[in-house]
């Protein structure tokens, strides 16, 4: 469906030439919920309004089903814009023309008349929940609403793909999640395919099939959402996922871990359980098994892209070689385990 081949955008500046864009390529199939994500300069609105030529890349092909977009000009250019659709973080509303003229305008600009334009708009403001909205301005809207009335009138031309770029960045935490839930049902109904830009993991963890890290202009990282967010490869990806599915330590039980251990001391461990070994009842059975106490001191449990995630620190007190043996036995049931520190004693009162 889009294919990206080596795309490269340079801006000059007064101080020398800025690489936005260097050798970006990509593959989303037909249907997919893409989502890029990247810090503020990584470069994804860029990679995005070159998708539709809003920005001529420096180098490289976009394709788009079938079609180099990035060898087209003047009407064809504009013709094949038309399977492209784009909504945008602030709306970019006519103030001047209701929720029905502002989603009528493409089509009046590509020379149907005002009538035949309306009638073609008043079914896709139904579509996105906006039924009694019709003859409302957009000072009259929610921002909500007045980005649902974006993502209609960029339905209106009938694409193939929809381009987000930041669209719930805006908006509030709530409505968000309204504005997310529509664009999966609209991805569902009409097989639009979608190419999500944001700097919001929460979002990418909501939607989206499969996710790109840029940064610096580049992919870092790409891969199913599900595997990105589990075991993520690159830093900045890191740094993203670490408050979604990585909770802080409690800062007191930082303070206690040492590294050595100490005499007496007990390990600290983190066992993290992702897909199907997150069924696994291994705390009750390192317990069985070996001997040895697991102090429960956080837990939790996620659901990506619909399959389990979830990790737990424990302070494992027994015997160092029962608990050497006990993590052998956690690793063979295909879980992460890992070692954070060792504490004195009962760590349950830094919990």
């Amino acid at each position: 469906m889009i294919e990206i081949r080596d795309l490269t955008k340079t801006f000059h500046a007064e101080g020398g030439p800025v690489h936005v864009l260097k050798g970006v390529s990509l593959a989303i199939p037909k249907g997919e919920v893409f989502g890029v994500i990247g810090r503020s300069g990584a470069g994804k609105s860029t990679l995005v309004r070159c998708i539709n030529l809003l920005e001529r890349p420096t180098s490289g092909q976009v394709v788009v089903e079938g079609r180099e977009i990035t060898a087209l000009g003047g009407r064809a250019l504009r013709e094949a814009r038309h399977a492209i659709g784009m909504i945008f973080q602030h709306f970019n509303l006519l103030s001047s023309r209701t929720a029905l003229d502002n989603v009528a305008l493409p089509l009046e600009l590509a020379g149907r008349s005002r009538a035949d334009a309306r009638a073609a708009a008043a079914p896709l403001l139904e579509l996105v929940g906006l039924a009694g909205k019709h003859g409302r301005y957009p000072a009259e809207l929610s921002g909500g609403e007045k980005q649902r009335v974006g993502i209609a009138r960029a339905l209106a031309s009938e694409p193939s793909v929809l381009l987000c770029d930041e669209a719930t960045s805006a908006l509030d935490p709530e409505t968000t999640q309204a504005i997310l839930a529509l664009l999966r049902d609209i991805n569902r109904k009409l097989g639009l395919t979608i190419v999500l830009i944001t700097h919001e993991m929460p979002v990418i963890k909501e939607i989206c099939d499969r996710v790109a890290v840029l940064e610096h202009g580049e992919i870092v990282e790409l891969g199913p959402v599900f595997d990105v967010f589990t075991a993520p490869t690159a830093e900045v990806t890191r740094r993203f996922v670490r408050d979604l599915v990585d909770r802080a330590l409690p800062a007191n039980l930082v303070a206690r871990l040492a590294a050595p251990p100490p005499d007496g001391g007990n390990p600290v461990l983190r066992i993290v359980f992702r897909g199907p070994s997150a069924n696994t009842p291994v705390v009750s059975e390192v317990v069985r098994r070996f001997g040895i106490l697991l102090n429960i001191l956080q837990a939790q449990v996620d659901y990506i892209q619909g399959e389990p995630y979830g990790n737990v620190i424990v302070e494992a007190i027994g015997r160092a070689e029962d608990v050497a043996a006990s993590l052998d036995f956690i690793r063979s049931k295909d879980l992460k385990v890992e070692v954070l520190g060792h504490v004195a004693g009962d760590a349950r009162t830094a919990a």
